[in-house]
């Protein structure tokens, strides 16, 4: 049963990375490609999530914080530059 949940989910979260991919190259704007950016993270933090649930090593989850981390620092600096002109 967990299996066939798994694979749902990763189904699931396969559309969505494919329907960011989508979103992100028709994008209109720069503010909309930063925030495509940051949910097609989100999305791939929740596969790492999937990944380290299915195969019980706590690897991927820590791949997933450090992702997570590093995609909350660009998408400010990026959302800075973009409003200000300026990173920091």
């Amino acid at each position: 049963m967990h299996q066939i949940i798994f694979f749902v989910a990763l189904v699931w979260a396969t559309g969505l990375v494919g329907i960011s991919v989508g979103s992100l190259v028709t994008a209109p704007s720069a503010i909309k490609r930063i925030l495509v950016l940051d949910t097609l993270t989100l999305i791939l933090v929740a596969v790492l999530a999937l990944f380290t649930a299915a195969q019980r090593v706590p690897y991927y989850l820590d791949a997933a914080l450090v992702l997570a981390l590093l995609s909350f620092v660009g998408t400010l600096a990026a959302a800075r530059y973009y409003g200000e002109g300026r990173v920091f």
